[in-house]
């Protein structure tokens, strides 16, 4: 038992750190991308390539540069991660309705100030859907983290792998569903409310 929670507490702190650097980093991209046209063809253009390497070759390439451990799990999630979080924030951007933004140039406001005043919060639920998109897709891909020596379930399924242990797998996999689950309805959840609160 010990094993097992040591195990999902590492999982979610490598998740969760992960999460909150592609977060900041893919957001950043999304307004970048709003900004400048042509440079959001290309951000996107290279978050979807990134999103198209298998993960095994992409752990394998990370690894020979930064080694082995968390370090280069994190990275690797926050790679994965970019994608859904840049592509909706970009795409709430664009798609928020003209005459609001009229109105914030109209009593003044400069382009950053109706960024962090009108076009970020009017844009949370819409990011927010990215977010969880990650989210559910990093919890899934950190078990593979043990093939670079970093910590987690993943590390429990694959000395039930070794073993031919059936038990052990599940002991290690059920709790990466369970996670993913609670989090997927959690975050519709959140997402449900916000919605109707910027609606």
């Amino acid at each position: 038992m010990r094993e097992l929670l040591n195990a999902t507490g590492e999982h979610l702190l490598i998740v969760f750190f992960s999460m909150v650097a592609a977060s900041a980093i893919a957001i950043a991209l999304g307004v970048l991308a709003y900004w400048k046209r042509r440079l959001g063809s290309v951000i996107i253009a290279l978050a979807e390539i990134v999103q198209t390497i298998p993960s095994l070759a992409l752990l394998a390439l990370l690894m020979i540069v930064f080694g082995l451990g968390d370090v280069t799990m994190g990275i690797a999630l926050i790679l994965y991660a970019l994608l859904p979080i840049i592509r909706n924030t970009h795409t709430a951007l664009i798609e928020l309705p003209p005459h609001l933004i009229d109105a914030a140039r109209g009593v003044g406001m400069s382009r950053a100030q109706r960024l962090a005043k009108v076009e970020i919060p009017l844009c949370i639920p819409m990011i927010l859907g990215g977010i969880k998109v990650a989210l559910v897709n990093s919890l899934s891909i950190a078990v593979m983290g043990v093939l670079i020596g970093s910590g987690g379930l993943g590390y429990i399924i694959y000395r039930g792998i070794q073993q031919r242990n059936m038990g052990r797998i599940l002991i290690g996999a059920i709790p990466v569903v369970v996670i993913a689950l609670f989090f997927d309805w959690a975050m519709r959840r959140l997402e449900r409310r916000l919605f109707r609160h910027t609606s």
